[in-house]
């Protein structure tokens, strides 16, 4: 890393490192050929656009969740373009249809009030429906898809058969950060009510959820699941990662603005979990920062504190071996993937810059915000 050209960049700033993303692209791009999966890209997760020209060099295309993203995918990737909803907008599907390979719908009672129109406009247009397994072993309830009472995909007793003439695959989505060993016994559990079903299907998308790229994850396995299941039902097999095409591809930076003492020492930065780091908060979790510790783990400690009126905007407590300065740099590692796609601009935070580092070290500053995108989002 550049650090140099890093002090220069306006701030806060994301910075993507491309030697990182190309390191795990090339992960996914092997799970592909050992495998015979084909992988998208979940722009849910991560939908950093100037990246595309070189996330097309390994996978296959996107999935979308719905209009928007699948007119990005179809503008700036180019390939494949898979979307599912949980409920599509009757003005919006003969749009949706005209841009995407695959429609995947959540119920049976879309799939029959939709069809028709979707296949009107796009008649090579593959259907499919989302099923729901009713097993997950999520490890946040507020991610876990196959929970009590969810909305999201098709229990078996819910299905209706007179679809499945026009419903070409199945999809479901049942994990969340989770290793090969969660997806086994998904799978298990997707054939033991679904697998009447799945040899008159084309193709089968296991959804997202899949760590692969974090370190630990059992690649091996995943491999074997795949050409085990492909094997059983010759079926095309999909992935679609978002989390792990952009893990650890690159920091949040972020500028000390001051240091207040109200018991403890506490740097305000120029940056916000609550704005740009929401599942900081969310999921939760803590972001690591670069060289930086647990509190009292090293000599002087901080609670780091976003730039909004949020009492509890704040990042958490990290100790540094010297003592933090104004106008000093702090970097929040792994911040590529659910960060950007969820930002927002409140409190008229402005949203963090956004800069690729090329392989030659070269930094380019790919987008700059202000006023305007606060003003224009509001009326």
């Amino acid at each position: 890393m550049n650090l140099t050209k890093i002090e220069k960049l306006p701030s806060p700033c994301w910075l993507l490192e491309e030697k990182k993303l190309r390191q795990n692209l090339s992960l996914l791009q092997r799970v592909k050929i050992e495998s015979g999966a084909k992988i998208l890209l979940a722009l849910k997760g991560y939908a950093l656009w100037k990246s595309f020209p070189i996330v097309r060099e390994y996978l296959d295309g996107c999935c979308a969740s719905g209009l928007h993203e699948a007119k990005l995918a179809a503008e700036e990737f180019g390939k494949e373009v898979h979307t599912y909803s949980p409920a599509f907008k009757e003005e919006e599907i003969t749009e949706i249809a005209s841009i995407s390979h695959h429609l995947v719908f959540n119920s049976s009672a879309q799939f029959k009030r939709f069809a028709p129109k979707a296949k009107k406009s796009n008649p090579k247009l593959s259907l499919g429906l989302r099923i729901n397994p009713e097993y997950s072993e999520s490890p946040k309830e507020i991610y876990n898809p196959c929970g009590l009472h969810s909305r999201l995909g098709t229990t078996i007793e819910n299905i209706d058969e007179s679809i499945l003439k026009e419903c070409e695959g199945l999809h479901f989505h049942a994990l969340c950060e989770q290793d090969s060993g969660a997806l086994e016994n998904v799978l298990k559990n997707v054939e033991a009510k679904f697998g009447s079903y799945i040899p008159n299907m084309k193709w089968i998308n296991f959804g997202g959820g899949h760590h692969i790229t974090r370190k630990g994850y059992d690649v091996e396995k995943l491999i074997l699941l795949i050409r085990s299941f492909k094997a059983r039902y010759d079926v095309e097999v999909y992935l679609e990662p978002g989390e792990a095409v952009g893990w650890e591809s690159g920091p949040l930076m972020a500028t000390v603005l001051d240091i207040v003492h109200n018991g403890m020492e506490i740097a305000i930065l120029d940056t916000s979990a609550e704005a740009h780091m929401p599942d900081t908060i969310i999921m939760p979790y803590r972001a690591e920062v670069r060289g930086a510790a647990k509190a009292g783990e090293k000599a002087y400690t901080y609670r780091l504190a976003g730039n909004t009126c949020l009492a509890g905007d704040i990042m958490g407590d990290y100790s540094f071996d010297t003592p933090l300065k104004i106008g000093e740099k702090i970097f929040f590692e792994d911040q590529m993937h659910y960060t950007m796609v969820k930002a927002t601009t409140f409190n008229g935070i402005k949203l963090p810059s956004i800069a690729i580092e090329k392989l030659n070290g070269d930094i380019d500053i790919v987008r700059e915000f202000g006023y305007e995108e606060f003003k224009q989002r509001l009326s």
